[in-house]
């Protein structure tokens, strides 16, 4: 059976940061998915699932408000090893491209008050799973230790 790319990924020695994770061609348009890898696999705690649904919701409706980037974004979702989440935008790209509106993103979810984006039963199927108050815990932390001066060990993936 083919083993996936993103399996293929060295995860002993991955840091935290913004990494393409592949590129695709669908029809004449490139797709570029980004690993936005928040914690260090099997190394640091993972985000429980409250505070990723969270993070989730807040993403996902900054992408979708986002002036330029609400045409780019097809997709924005977790890992299901809970230490990241995946980004799939129209173009091809490189981490480089990403960071300013992964930075503005991460701010908005870290200074984010008020009810989260469809957290009520008729707009999610787990709406009562949530925690903003970790969700902007984990987007600070993030923003400020890997976000706001990231280094290019942060941006591509080693082996």
């Amino acid at each position: 059976m083919k083993k996936i790319e993103s399996f293929q990924v060295n995860h002993l020695n991955l840091k935290r940061g913004l990494y393409v994770s592949r590129r695709d061609v669908v029809g004449d348009q490139y797709l570029t998915t980004f690993d936005i890898r928040m914690k260090e696999p099997n190394n640091t705690p993972v985000m429980n699932t409250a505070e990723i649904h969270t993070i989730e919701h807040l993403a996902a409706t900054f992408l979708r408000n986002h002036s330029d980037y609400d045409e780019k974004t097809v997709y924005f979702g977790p890992m299901g090893c809970r230490t990241g989440f995946y980004v799939i935008f129209k173009g091809d790209l490189k981490s480089e491209d990403i960071v300013l509106i992964m930075r503005q993103m991460f701010e908005f979810i870290a200074n984010y008050e008020g009810e989260v984006p469809g957290a009520d039963a008729r707009s999610c199927g787990n709406y009562l799973d949530m925690n903003l108050p970790m969700a902007k815990y984990e987007a600070k932390l993030f923003l400020n230790d890997i976000l706001l001066d990231i280094k290019e060990e942060n941006l591509y993936y080693r082996d």
